[in-house]
C-alpha cells in the first residue's frame, strides 16, 4: 500500500512539474487541492455566483494551509445569463449542464484578463480515480479503461478559444497508466464508516491538506461554484412554445439552451460517418458511447445527472 501511495504522489509531483501553470483553477475540491499542494507558487483562481457557492470556504481554507495566493472572481446573474449564447457557441451543445462550463469560461476570462497563458485544471481525476458514485456498482476494470480512451473536457474548447493552454496533470500518460493499475477496490472504499470513490488520491495526499478537504463529499462544479442557482432565473425566461421541439429535454431550464442553440449554432449536426444517432436528438454519436455531447442524453444511471447537479 505504501509504495502505491507513494508511486501516486511521485507521479503526480512530475505531472505538475513537466508542464508548470501561472494559475490554477482552483474549486477548493480535492483534486484541485491536490494540485496546490504540489504547486505552492501557483495563483489559485475561484470563480463564484454572485451569492456564494458551497466550494468558497473549502477554497479559503486550503488558501491559508497552503500560503496560497487566492483570487475569488464574483460573477453577476446578469453576467452569467449573459453568457450564455457565448458558451453555447463554442462548445456547440444544448447540455443541461452547461452551467459547468459557464463557470470555467469565467475563470478563463479572468486569467486571459490578467495576462496569463497557462492554466492547470483538475480534469481527470474523478473518471479515473472513480469520484462518481455511479460508478460504485460498476465493473470498474472493464469501465474506467474505456472511458479513459473517450474523456473529453470543455477546458480543452474553451482554452483554445481564448488562447490558453490547458495543463491537465491527472491526464499525463504516466499518472493515466498508473491510475489505471491500481486496482478498483482501492479506489472506491469506506472510510469512517462511509463509501468512498477517490480512496486512494484521498489517502496518498491527507498529510498534506486539512482532513475535511481531503475527505469531502463530491459536489458538481455548478454547486461548488453557485452557477446552479441560475437554473431558477432561467425558469422565468421560457415561454411555451420553448417546450415545443423534437427532443426531449432532461432539465427544467435546458428548453432555453435549446432556443440559443438554435440562434448561435443552428440545427443539429447528422451523423458523420461511422457514427450512430442519439436516441434523443439524433446527432452523432460514436458507436457504444454513453453520452450525447450535443443533447446531453446519457444512458447511464439517474445518479449520473444528480452528481451533475441537474436532477
Amino acid at each position: 500500500m505504501d509504495a502505491v501511495l507513494e508511486a501516486l504522489r511521485s507521479s503526480l509531483r512530475e505531472a505538475v512539474g513537466r508542464r508548470p501553470a501561472e494559475v490554477l483553477f482552483f474549486s477548493g475540491g480535492l483534486d484541485t487541492s491536490v494540485l496546490a499542494s504540489l504547486s505552492p507558487s501557483v495563483l489559485a483562481l475561484h470563480i463564484c455566483l454572485e451569492g456564494g457557492g458551497e466550494d468558497l470556504p473549502y477554497a479559503e481554507r486550503v488558501a491559508r494551509e497552503l500560503g496560497l495566493s487566492l483570487i475569488v472572481r464574483w460573477v453577476s446573474v446578469d453576467e452569467a445569463l449573459g453568457a450564455l449564447p457565448e458558451v453555447i457557441r463554442i462548445r456547440r451543445t444544448f447540455d443541461p449542464a452547461l452551467p459547468n462550463d459557464l463557470a470555467l469560461y469565467f475563470a478563463f476570462a479572468e486569467a486571459r484578463s490578467l495576462g496569463f497563458r497557462r492554466c492547470m485544471t483538475g480534469d481527470g481525476a474523478d473518471e479515473l480515480f472513480a469520484g462518481y458514485s455511479y460508478m460504485f456498482d460498476l465493473d470498474l476494470g472493464t469501465y474506467l479503461p474505456w472511458l479513459a480512451k473517450r474523456m473529453r473536457f470543455s477546458a480543452n474548447e474553451l482554452g483554445e478559444e481564448f488562447g490558453i493552454e490547458v495543463s491537465q496533470p491527472y491526464l499525463e500518460p504516466a499518472v493515466v497508466n498508473l491510475a489505471l493499475s491500481i486496482p478498483p477496490e482501492l479506489k472506491i472504499r469506506e472510510e469512517n464508516g462511509v463509501r468512498m470513490g477517490k480512496w486512494v488520491l484521498r489517502k496518498a495526499f491527507e498529510r498534506y491538506l486539512p482532513s475535511e478537504v481531503c475527505w469531502q463529499s463530491k459536489r458538481p462544479i455548478e454547486v461548488g461554484s453557485g452557477f446552479a442557482r441560475l437554473r431558477e432565473h432561467i425558469s422565468h425566461l421560457l415561454t411555451d412554445a420553448d417546450w415545443e421541439a423534437p427532443v426531449r429535454f432532461i432539465s427544467c431550464d435546458q428548453p432555453y439552451y435549446y432556443r440559443l442553440y438554435r440562434q448561435v449554432v443552428g440545427e443539429i449536426p447528422s451523423p458523420g460517418l461511422g457514427e450512430v444517432a442519439c436516441p434523443n436528438c439524433g446527432a452523432g454519436m460514436p458507436p457504444g458511447a454513453h453520452h450525447c455531447r450535443v443533447c446531453g442524453y446519457t444512458r447511464l444511471e439517474r445518479s449520473f445527472w444528480e452528481e451533475t447537479g441537474v436532477v
